[in-house]
């Protein structure tokens, strides 16, 4: 099975193709608030390298967040258009399982925080297995404050990763209980999006383009900030 995954809920932006061999071309950039310009020309990359026709692909995989609204909708939109153009099925994956992925060999229980602007991180906790982390907290958006309390509360030791631990580092430096993950696992990656995506979709974890909805957790900014006529407070 030949499949394009599409990553872009968070600061960085990039794709990456999977097929039987594992992952034979990802593409990543950090270009904030840029990924409607990068993407498109990412995926012409990626499939000119490593040889794949579009026609070649059996299913597109996508980060449906938690993550950034405006990436967010790139990406899944992308990822629905290409899906209806070539008749293949959208493996739908969410960003905290993307950025837990690669610690599914860790040795402890692994906290995942993005960042999500404005003070908070979406997050969610996670159990080491044997071939795929296991999510056992559903995904959530937090104080950095709240989250390390809770991880206090817990008082088991736990591996977190993500950009949002490193953004809220000092709220979250005094935890005797919590080791730091490399900095370069911070943000989902495109490749092991492709490798996450591509046993599910063999698995037949799949759906219909028009069935792929967003994890957005909460408003965007821009309904955030509105306040109706008259509702305005002093």
């Amino acid at each position: 099975m030949m499949i394009l995954a599409i990553e872009s809920a968070t600061a960085q932006v990039g794709c990456a193709i999977g097929g039987p061999e594992g992952v034979i071309a990802s593409v990543q950039s950090a270009r904030d608030r840029r990924h409607a310009e990068s993407l498109v020309p990412q995926i012409d990359f990626a499939r000119s390298q490593s040889g794949v026709e579009l026609s070649d692909l059996d299913a597109i995989a996508v980060d449906v967040g938690p993550g950034l609204y405006t990436g967010l909708r790139v990406g899944v939109t992308t990822a629905m258009t290409m899906a209806h153009a070539l008749g293949v099925p959208v493996v739908a994956v969410s960003s905290l399982d993307v950025v837990a992925f690669p610690l599914r060999f860790a040795d402890r229980p692994i906290e995942v925080v993005i960042d999500a602007r404005r003070g908070e991180v979406f997050h969610a906790r996670y159990q080491p297995g044997p071939d795929l982390p296991e999510r056992i907290s559903e995904p959530a958006v937090l104080d950095p404050a709240d989250l390390a309390r809770q991880i206090r509360e817990r008082g088991r030791e736990v591996l977190i990763v993500g950009d949002g631990a490193l953004r809220y580092r000092s709220d979250l430096d005094d935890l005797t209980l919590a080791r730091a993950a490399d900095p370069g696992l911070a943000f989902p990656s495109a490749a092991s999006l492709a490798m996450l995506a591509r046993a599910r979709a063999e698995a037949g974890d799949h759906v219909p383009p028009d069935e792929i909805r967003p994890l957005y957790l909460r408003r965007p900014d821009a309904q955030a900030k509105w306040v109706p006529a008259g509702e305005a407070t002093a």
